[in-house]
């Protein structure tokens, strides 16, 4: 493959030079067939996770489907050496960064068998690792997935808590796109109480007017759906948090939104935790559960039923697979 350009990016990024690995491996197997009796439950639905999110690091597949680093390891060599996943590791100005895996030649094969699609059907291209490797847009998506695989692993440990639904900014875009782009759209459960959210993942590169002006058209979406999910705005600091709060405050109050922030300097290992603070004046930091309560009138957004023109590469992914021992 011909040597990308280096990229830039904008500060704060810990990726300053990004190369994809080409390690050796077998060719992809003509029969799509044959291949999928060597998959578990586990593998299809990694596949599909990764067509649905782009780029997962192993750790964060380890959180959401094994119970351990070396057994994710172990399975995920296995399945980068069949071509079902892809992968690149970032090189960062410190230390190593984690293997980050995207969907392989044969596991877009395999998805495309799997929906009577051909593979470009899928938008899955032979460059399709080299470009996400090179996104300048790459550390904001591992932001947002760190922040709700976090989420949705909580389940492994609490069984009633985690996330039902998890959607990516591109399926968000789908069913939402000519009103509102959010980086994601998720549903959080906890012991009978439900938080549907829109999020909206900053980390720092955009203008605080660009955010505010984001706020008109949630408010469009609540008044043409007469649905009204939360909007939670996740930062990189609590001084950029503290800043967005104080520009968003009039606005958030006039349009009747509901919105809570939180940054990075609070939700590192414990996303669910006290740390989101409603837009209104004089809140406390409280956990996503309480947020739940403390606006009793949300209801999930429109538009999530299937319709005629869904395929099974449009609906929605499980945030955990759902084969028993999967975590194994």
């Amino acid at each position: 493959m011909p040597a990308l350009p280096r990229p830039t990016f904008g500060p704060g990024s810990r990726y300053t030079a990004r190369a994809a690995l080409t390690r050796p491996r077998p060719a992809r197997p003509a029969d799509v067939a044959a291949l999928a009796r060597r998959l578990t439950g586990r593998d299809l639905w990694l596949v599909r996770m990764l067509h649905e999110h782009r780029v997962l690091t192993t750790h964060q597949i380890t959180r959401l489907a094994f119970t351990s680093l070396r057994s994710a390891q172990r399975r995920l060599r296995t399945l980068h050496q069949h071509a079902i996943l892809d992968s690149f590791r970032p090189l960062t100005a410190s230390g190593s960064a984690p293997e980050h895996y995207t969907l392989g030649p044969a596991g877009a094969a395999l998805l495309a068998a799997h929906a009577g699609l051909d593979p470009a059907a899928l938008g899955w291209r032979p460059t399709a690792t080299g470009r996400i490797a090179y996104s300048p847009s790459l550390g904001h998506d591992l932001g947002v997935n760190e922040l709700l695989t976090h989420l949705a692993a909580r389940a492994h440990t609490s069984p009633e808590t985690g996330l039902a639904l998890w959607l990516s900014e591109r399926s968000a875009a789908r069913r939402w796109g000519d009103i509102i782009r959010p980086d994601a759209y998720a549903h959080y459960r906890d012991d009978g109480h439900l938080l549907p959210f829109f999020l909206e993942y900053d980390t720092g590169s955009q203008p605080l007017p660009r955010i505010e002006a984001k706020l008109a058209a949630y408010a469009a979406f609540t008044l043409a759906t007469g649905s009204s999910p939360a909007l939670l705005i996740h930062t990189r600091t609590a001084s950029r948090d503290q800043a967005l709060r104080h520009r968003l405050a009039n606005a958030t109050r006039e349009l009747g939104l509901r919105v809570a922030t939180s940054s990075a300097d609070f939700t590192t290992t414990s996303p669910w935790g006290p740390w989101w603070a409603p837009l209104e004046p004089g809140a406390r930091r409280t956990t996503l559960t309480r947020l739940a309560t403390h606006w009793p009138g949300l209801a999930p957004a429109a538009g999530l039923e299937p319709t005629d023109a869904d395929t099974a590469l449009t609906l929605p992914v499980p945030p955990l697979p759902l084969t028993p021992g999967a975590g194994a």
